[in-house]
């Protein structure tokens, strides 16, 4: 006959953790997109910033080897 009153108190007990369980689960999923969406940031910005480095050797690759074979007003001159 004790059957049904521990029915009624295993509710209750589901109904006093539900809220707080909930509460806790919906935070920690927000604060897990919310460090998934930093790294994303910081990971484009990284990209950006390697750019920036990989530009330098093409800028004196350029400057060294392509403007160095370009013809100058003195060589126009002993022609």
């Amino acid at each position: 006959m004790n059957h049904p009153h521990t029915s009624v108190s295993r509710s209750r007990r589901w109904r006093r953790w539900l809220p707080p369980a909930t509460v806790a689960g919906a935070g920690g999923t927000a604060l897990v997109i919310w460090f998934e969406e930093l790294i994303a940031l910081v990971a484009e910005f990284i990209g950006v910033i390697f750019l920036v480095i990989l530009s330098v050797p093409i800028f004196v690759f350029n400057h060294l080897v392509i403007k160095s074979a370009m013809t100058r007003p003195d060589d126009k001159r002993e022609k």
